[in-house]
């Protein structure tokens, strides 16, 4: 290092200067860049060495480019400037150039964060490393990582931050930013809607920030989708649906040890449902206590061991009291528990299930003579004698039986049955004006039971066998054991004549057992990946799975019936 004295005109500004301009400024910018230290130059003139580093076109000033504009409005104004004693660095390369600048302005105090910022990405972009800037400026390796991530937003969102129009917090959590999130966000700033704060971080994460160390599975695989904020701790999954895909997956499995580990019951609520555990007294394995698994919309998953309800402790209280009193018949009351079958679903099941059945008792002649025969001894269900009213409890499932396969084939044979009575029935008017189905509960009458007799008599043995199938048919009371018995005994395969459709659907209430259903056709993994989705995503899953599996067969339409 050597100083000497340099005439103005030989001076220029190196663009290697933190601060310097694209372009030489005008007389009246130089003034404006000077202006606090002008009027100390006009009485002093330059009391501290200008570094420069000499190049083709003369010096360039890698620190003290305001004192040198101060001088050049001197210059214009008095006509002359005295040379300017400049401390001059020979050998230096652009990289050690930018480093000079740097520390002369820092040491001064005069350079905003940014500019430093922005600097230290000239340093990285002339080959030096974070260690060796870290080292240099007396600062940590993340701080300087901190500082390039900033450096490296688009310019219009340092700017903003310049200006005092974001704040510094929103300036740390655009660094998660992609450059397209960055255009997209300043889009919406123009429109006045960009997120700030805590909506931010939720808009760079697709809607919900989920911190991945709410994760309960392994993150190793999903290290490229996870971003991280350099100014905390915290890390964040790109994609929800990604973290919720394996979520489920990890919830799933801890289900199935708690299972496995002699749990009554456990229990997966719903994502974002909370845990109303002061409705609850706790209660150990061995006396029933269930397990609550709460998965939050944030991602953390708690576990709440051991718990009862209220309610079901004031019953176990109870029972207790009673089991004293009922010791000698050696029974134990089991607790109630919640049936998942609504009775709107249980209207449902109970007149598909009496539909396929019938058309087994029309198949099973004898064995529906011996039943017919066996209501006749023991007078139940429907015989008066009147058909089945197969009242529906809404108009879903009005509708869903009325497009029933197995309804459409039992009408069919009431008119083939009917055309085998019908000259009994000639000249008689009777009671029920609509014969589009029934065959029994025509009126009181014995001229009429006579004539019905008679025809019998004439018919063959086979047409009597099926007329008697087709009554006994007509008769059985739907939602009946009788149905469920018939059904079993005569190996009934639901899915012949029964397709689950939208009402069946729609019906189901019950998330745990709809995901139950989901395992069974889709497997186990499939419905795992979707433990604590909603209830509608559950069923349109498994609406989706059971088009794809034309033979599945819920248990509760099996025959016989299983959960």
């Amino acid at each position: 290092m050597t100083t000497q004295l340099v005439e103005l005109k030989n001076l220029h500004v190196s663009p290697l200067n933190m601060r310097a301009e694209k372009k030489v400024p005008s007389l009246k910018r130089m003034a404006e860049i000077a202006a606090n230290i002008l009027p100390t130059v006009r009485e002093k003139g330059i009391q501290t060495a200008l570094i420069v580093r000499s190049n083709a076109d003369g010096m360039e000033i890698l620190a003290g480019r305001r004192r040198y504009y101060a001088a050049r409005v001197i210059e214009h104004e008095k006509g002359a400037f005295p040379p300017v004693e400049c401390d001059v660095r020979e050998g230096i390369d652009d990289a050690a150039a930018i480093e000079i600048s740097l520390v002369e302005n820092v040491a001064r105090e005069d350079a905003d964060d940014l500019t430093c910022y922005e600097t230290y990405s000239a340093l990285i972009r002339q080959g030096r490393n974070v260690g060796e800037i870290a080292r240099l400026f007396g600062k940590t390796d993340r701080e300087i990582t901190q500082c390039l991530a900033i450096a490296n937003l688009l310019p219009r969102i340092r700017d903003l931050y310049r200006d005092e129009q974001l704040d510094g917090s929103d300036l740390q959590a655009l660094t998660m930013a992609t450059k397209t999130q960055q255009r997209d966000w300043l889009k919406l700033w123009d429109d006045n809607d960009a997120p700030t704060h805590s909506d931010l971080k939720h808009w760079l994460c697709g809607g919900v920030a989920i911190r991945a160390d709410f994760a309960l599975f392994d993150l190793t695989p999903f290290k490229d989708k996870i971003v991280g904020d350099l100014f905390s701790k915290e890390r964040y999954f790109q994609n929800p649906q990604l973290f919720w895909t394996a979520q489920d997956e990890e919830i799933a499995k801890r289900r199935d040890t708690y299972l496995a580990a002699k749990w009554s019951e456990v229990v997966v609520l719903e994502r974002g449902k909370q845990f109303p555990q002061w409705d609850f007294v706790k209660a150990s394995k061995k006396d029933g206590g269930r397990v609550y698994i709460e998965p939050t919309h944030t991602g953390e998953v708690r576990f709440h061991e051991g718990y009862l309800t209220q309610r079901e402790v004031r019953q176990a209280e109870k029972q207790a009291l009673k089991a004293k009193a009922k010791a000698k018949n050696g029974k134990d009351e089991q607790a109630e528990t919640r049936s998942p079958i609504t009775n709107a679903m249980r209207n449902y099941l109970d007149l598909h299930r009496h539909t396929v059945v019938r058309l087994a008792v029309l198949k099973h002649p004898k064995d529906a003579l011996r039943l017919l025969i066996a209501h006749a001894v023991a007078a139940s269900g429907n015989w008066s004698v009147k058909p089945d009213g197969q009242r529906a409890d809404n108009n879903a499932v009005r509708e869903s039986l009325a497009a029933s396969p197995a309804q459409a084939a039992f009408a069919s044979e009431a008119k083939k049955v009917r055309a085998l009575l019908a000259p009994a029935f000639k000249g008689v008017a009777r009671e029920d004006a609509d014969e589009s189905v029934h065959v029994c509960g025509v009126r009181h009458d014995d001229e009429l039971t006579v004539r019905i007799f008679h025809r019998l008599l004439k018919l063959r043995d086979a047409d009597v066998l099926r007329i008697a199938a087709f009554v006994m048919a007509e008769t059985l009371q739907s939602g009946s054991g009788v149905v469920d018995v018939f059904g079993a005994y005569t190996k009934v395969k639901t899915r012949d004549h029964w397709t689950p459709d939208a009402t069946f659907f729609e019906l189901l209430r019950d998330r745990q057992t709809t995901n139950a259903m989901l395992a069974e056709v889709a497997g186990k993994k499939v419905a795992d990946r979707l433990v604590t989705a909603k209830l509608k995503d559950n069923k349109a899953a498994l609406a989706k799975a059971v088009a794809e599996v034309p033979t599945w067969c819920p248990g509760w339409m099996a025959f016989p019936a299983t959960h």
